[in-house]
């Protein structure tokens, strides 16, 4: 991708137009990172820019931003600008092409405002961005309060990039985004979602958890974070403290590398505690009864209103509506455990399982149990292929509907405690039950 950026910077640059990488790019290049993308920045209009690229996408003209393929590799190219009104808080009503230095004055932050000339392999920096990269600090160019006002999505990606750069954010830039938190409710709840996705998805999770926090943008996207504060749980269980305590912790002892909904499931296994919270009146015992049932209704409400795909909601309401079911599997039947264990989501459920227990009490008595019987049950398919079938039945003379169902599920049951083998013993079986 970076010899197909420098070739269009040399055609630009063949026909007279200065071109520059810009970005992201240039920032994780001077941090020893491989850049996801390149991105040019050109003195070139949109129109030159196609006209010496034929077949370029103009989806972004109106921004200055052309598409430019190479060599199987797509590179955007933007004209140099400065941008007018944000009357919507996203998007500028008008952009007016510029010069290099007036296009960086425009930009986020510094460390995301630096040109990099590859042939001359030079910094190009208008911005002091070079002395806050080194510094490892984040801050808004020019005035924080404006430049949030502008593109209000800012607030969550200062959020993100502190995040995962691991930056300290600078005082005014910090008093800026808590300034301006509430109108991150005019963000589009899709792009909300993609920086949340990149904050809980990377290794230093809980920095990004703690700074939504106190920014206030927490309260604003996920508020329901904040009402598990202060409710109590048994302390016999949870010496840890209240549910946003245990959940907090919960997202420290995750691994670096985590799914995406393992990440949802540790942040909403009990996001319907504090709806279920009640204390019994003789032993004075705190009780959260059905919150995994309620907790998964409630997560799924929470990620649509934030547009999640149901390829994501699905996996991650199964493993909050199951996550109780821990503390029974050592007086669950082996066809039990081996339904659980079959489920697509179950390596998810496992590592949920885990941290809960890790983030409480820490004992892990149970979770060892399922990884000794994962072992024992790795000589067979969990689910193997069935021995009868809804026809074999009806020629035995049984009818269709909800009984047969039932007896096909306790013939399997059978075949999954090894009590049956053969297509002959579980007919045999099915005789012996009928006659029960």
């Amino acid at each position: 991708m970076f010899k197909a950026a420098s070739h269009v910077i040399r055609t630009l640059r063949s026909h007279g137009h200065q071109a520059l990488l810009a970005g992201g790019c240039v920032r994780d290049f001077l941090l020893g990172k491989e850049p996801k993308d390149y991105d040019v920045a050109t003195s070139a209009t949109p129109q030159q820019v196609v006209a010496l690229f034929p077949g370029a996408l103009t989806v972004g003209a109106h921004f200055g931003v052309v598409i430019v393929k190479h060599d199987h590799h797509q590179i955007e190219v933007a004209t140099f600008r400065t941008d007018g009104s944000y009357k919507d808080g996203r998007r500028p009503e008008t952009v007016t092409f510029a010069t290099a230095e007036e296009d960086a004055q425009r930009r986020d932050f510094t460390v995301n405002g630096l040109f990099r000339d590859p042939e001359e392999d030079r910094i190009i920096d208008y911005v002091n961005g070079q002395e806050d990269l080194a510094a490892k600090l984040l801050r808004a160019i020019g005035d924080a309060s404006q430049r949030f006002a502008e593109d209000r999505l800012r607030l969550m990606r200062a959020i993100r990039f502190a995040t995962v750069l691991g930056f300290e954010i600078e005082p005014a830039t910090w008093q800026a985004i808590c300034d301006h938190a509430e109108a991150i409710t005019t963000v589009s709840a899709e792009r909300i979602r993609d920086e949340l996705i990149k904050i809980f998805l990377h290794p230093n999770r809980l920095r990004g958890f703690d700074l939504l926090m106190d920014s206030g943008l927490m309260e604003r996207v996920l508020p329901e974070i904040l009402v598990l504060k202060g409710v109590e749980q048994p302390p016999q269980w949870h010496p840890e403290g209240d549910v946003f305590v245990h959940t907090r912790l919960m997202l420290s002892l995750l691994p670096e590398q985590v799914s995406l909904p393992l990440v949802l499931s540790v942040l909403l296994h009990d996001i319907a505690k504090p709806a279920t919270f009640t204390v019994d009146e003789g032993t004075g015992r705190i009780r959260f009864n059905g919150h995994d049932k309620l907790g998964a209704e409630m997560a799924g409400d929470i990620l649509r209103r934030l547009k999640f795909p149901n390829d994501i909601i699905e996996p991650t309401q199964v493993a909050v509506e199951h996550h109780m079911a821990f503390k029974d599997v050592k007086k669950m039947r082996n066809s039990t455990l081996k339904r659980m264990m079959a489920r697509p989501t179950w390596d998810d459920e496992m590592a949920l399982h885990r941290v809960d227990c890790l983030g409480s009490n820490g004992l892990l008595d149970n979770y060892e149990f399922m990884k000794e019987k994962a072992e024992e049950f790795s000589q067979a398919p969990l689910i193997p292929q069935t021995l009868i079938n809804g026809r074999d039945l009806i020629e035995l003379g049984w009818q269709a509907g909800k009984k047969m169902g039932e007896v096909l599920t306790a013939v399997q049951n059978a075949q999954l405690e090894g009590l049956v083998s053969t297509r002959e013993e579980a007919l045999a079986w099915v005789k012996a039950y009928s006659l029960q």
